[in-house]
């Protein structure tokens, strides 16, 4: 695990809406753009190999880098290299960051000067989530999943401990990117948590102002 004194000032940015990483979590993605090749190449050289994973935020007439002010970065953990030259990446999240400024150069990647101030608790083991109601949220989950449609290994979900559920259940939901930017925002896994229950109980009401789905 990374020490505090280990995160660099200045690391590779990659913008992907709707992607959300998480501290103490992993995140597959399928690198082919030249440009984040390259990054991958320069981050493969670097002693933490971190990515900062930052959702944009476009607004017209904004100045500014255009990103979310808070992101996560994480460490690559395994890739491998297609035939074809793509990368298939793992990212394991480390911590959050906010973002201060974007920093100018000669790659073609984006690179942004960072703090990680107010995040030390990602670099240490969970609290825990002691007003989980395990069964009530099992009940809600279960209930989106048939009102979605999906599938999923419910034996895993109820034996995965706390911070794995919510986290992965977090990062794969398919939420707007708003939504998984206050998921990513949320200070603790209680609130978290409290964030997502809320966050699949509008969906099962069909979004705003429709009656609830039985």
């Amino acid at each position: 695990m990374l020490k505090a004194t280990d995160l660099p000032g200045t690391i590779p940015i990659f913008p992907l809406p709707g992607a959300l990483l998480l501290p103490r979590s992993r995140l597959p993605l399928h690198i082919f753009e030249p440009r984040y090749l390259a990054m991958l190449d320069d981050v493969l050289k670097t002693p933490g190999r971190l990515i900062g994973m930052v959702q944009p935020n476009e607004v017209p007439g904004r100045e500014g880098p255009g990103l979310q002010s808070i992101g996560c970065a994480g460490r690559v953990t395994q890739f491998s290299e297609t035939e074809d030259g793509r990368y298939l990446v793992t990212l394991s999240g480390v911590s959050r960051f906010r973002v201060l400024r974007e920093v100018d150069g000669f790659a073609p990647y984006r690179r942004c000067e960072v703090s990680w101030d107010g995040f030390e608790g990602d670099l240490r083991a969970p609290a825990p989530d002691n007003t989980f109601d395990r069964g009530a949220f099992m009940s809600v989950l279960e209930r989106y999943f048939d009102t979605m449609d999906l599938s999923t290994d419910w034996e895993t979900l109820r034996e995965a401990e706390d911070e794995l559920l919510i986290n992965s259940l977090s990062m794969l939901l398919d939420f707007a990117p708003e939504d998984k930017q206050a998921l990513l925002e949320a200070p603790s896994l209680t609130t978290r948590r409290e964030t997502l229950v809320t966050l699949i109980e509008f969906a099962l009401r069909g979004g705003a102002g429709e009656d609830i789905m039985q």
